[in-house]
């Protein structure tokens, strides 16, 4: 809520912000183009505070970061991340600049009409780094073997065996090398060699990524949060952490509006007697989602728990596992059902992330 005598509009750039503050008593407006960086801007705020009296600043979320955010919070200064989807704009304005940005924000920030976004501590911000690193090293090994594999299928060159990318199918490209790609000219034998240097280099980047996240897991402010995601079935300890350091704060949602959050609830399209229902928002954090949607797989196949959740019931409390082991024969039914129904299959398993994201909830916040 709104307390402070002045309100301050930030637009940050990476070489420039543009600052706007309103005297909410007086009505006067102070305008500023800033310099990129963080001391700048903090000053100038601070001198803003000094005239005025005192201030509460905004800016949104953007590459920029929460460094600014902190360096304000540290000054005394209350700060307000805003997310820009959910930003009010006239539908008639078609003139943006960042002087007006600036000033829209500090007038939306007076009528406490902004949405934050929690800022993430400086560990989680840390965490989150790794995880995502994880993640792009995912994406490029999927690339790098899409590349290398679609320049072996021009040349009319297909693997025979049922499962790839693994050592047996490691052993074969390596044949396929040495017998010269048949009869491929050199600089398709070139290309060959970069594609399968790429795949090698970032799968070992992955796996260096996986390691440090495995230790992490272990001995970090996640650890426990991590362990009692685990007792649920799809989620493993690189599964688990993400979510932790994704989500952050947990206590911040109810098991109702924590799939809202994830983006995993029909977006709907509504007016007087009709109602309209239609896929996913998609909203929120992306990466966490698709962690949900994967895991949700797992939940189809008959339950009997084996020796890697058994190993993974071990680190968790007694309580939690009762509670994954709950919540792993309620999604497996769910998934029974849906089934019978004939529903589609990305249809129910979309469905049952939704629920899984429900059951994570209520063991995250088992503190």
């Amino acid at each position: 809520m709104f307390n402070e005598r002045t309100t301050i509009g930030l637009d940050v750039h990476a070489r420039s912000v543009r600052a706007a503050a309103i005297d909410t008593v007086t009505g006067e407006v102070v305008q500023a183009r800033l310099p990129g960086g963080n001391a700048a801007t903090l000053a100038w705020v601070e001198a803003v505070g000094e005239r005025m009296g005192p201030v509460a600043a905004a800016y949104e979320a953007g590459p920029t970061g929460f460094g600014l955010a902190r360096g304000l919070g540290r000054a005394g200064v209350p700060v307000t991340v805003a997310a820009p989807s959910k930003i009010i704009r006239p539908a008639g304005d078609r003139v943006k600049t960042d002087a007006r940005d600036a000033l829209l924000l500090a007038r939306l920030l007076r009528m406490d009409e902004l949405t934050a976004v929690r800022i993430p501590t400086d560990s989680e911000e840390a965490a989150r780094d790794l995880v995502r690193a994880r993640d792009d090293a995912r994406t490029d090994l999927l690339a790098a073997r899409h590349r290398l594999s679609k320049l072996l299928l021009r040349r009319g060159i297909v693997y025979d065996g049922s499962v790839t990318w693994n050592r047996p199918h490691d052993a074969w490209l390596r044949r396929v090398r040495k017998d010269g790609l048949d009869g491929a000219g050199a600089g398709t034998v070139a290309a060959f060699d970069a594609a399968f240097d790429a795949v090698t280099m970032i799968l070992a980047r992955r796996d260096r990524l996986d390691a440090d996240i495995v230790a992490m897991a272990a001995d970090s402010e996640f650890t426990d949060t991590t362990n009692r995601l685990c007792c649920l079935r799809g989620i493993s300890t690189l599964t688990g952490f993400a979510l932790a350091v994704e989500i952050g704060d947990w206590h911040r949602f109810t098991g109702a509006t924590i799939a809202a959050y994830l983006g995993l609830v029909p977006s709907e399209h509504s007016s007087g007697g009709s109602r309209s229902l239609g896929p996913i928002t998609k909203t929120g954090n992306s990466h966490a989602r698709r962690l949900l949607i994967e895991a949700a797989w797992h939940h189809k196949a008959g339950y009997a728990p084996g020796k890697v959740m058994t190993d993974r019931w071990a680190k968790a409390p007694a309580a939690a596992v009762a509670r994954g082991d709950a919540g792993n024969r309620r999604l497996h039914r769910r998934w029974m059902v849906l089934a019978a129904k004939n529903k589609k299959h990305t249809v129910a398993n979309t469905a049952i992330a939704r629920e899984l994201a429900g059951w994570c909830w209520s063991l995250a916040i088992m503190d």
